[in-house]
């Protein structure tokens, strides 16, 4: 069995950056998708989904050192389900409501963001397939 999830959104966060015991550097962000639509009652609404990506090695590198908090990013990956409850991660927000994020471990990372935006990065570079840079005119939107 074999499942692949592909999300485009806006990193919520700057990347943060660690070392697994063995030297292994993990990098880790969030990215929010949006969806707007208009609801049986006739009003718009919005609804934003969040996930916790995780980035192994050099992919994790590079969007360390190129991603920041509003960045535009596709991911594709794989999910990562809560240990303890096999489902997304879930929690209680500081106003009462509950909160879920779902965990992502990137296989691919592309910069939807140009150099413009602020965001920087090697657009055009590749990292052995595990990171492409997309140019602005391969952005299929």
């Amino acid at each position: 069995m074999y499942h692949t999830l592909i999300i485009v959104g806006n990193v919520g966060r700057d990347p943060e950056m660690r070392y697994t015991p063995s030297g292994q550097s993990v990098t880790s962000f969030s990215v929010a998708t949006n969806r707007q639509y208009t609801g049986n009652n006739g009003q718009p609404v919005k609804e934003t989904i969040w996930f916790r990506v995780t980035a192994w090695g050099k992919t994790g590198e590079v969007c360390n050192q190129y991603l920041k908090k509003g960045s535009k990013v596709l991911i594709e990956g794989r999910l990562a389900p809560d240990p303890n409850t096999g489902g997304p991660r879930v929690w209680t927000k500081q106003d009462g409501s509950s909160g879920s994020s779902f965990e992502v471990t990137a296989s691919t990372v592309r910069f939807l963001s140009g150099r413009e935006d602020g965001s920087g990065g090697p657009m055009g570079a590749d990292g052995g397939g595990a990171f492409i840079g997309a140019p602005e005119d391969d952005i299929p939107f």
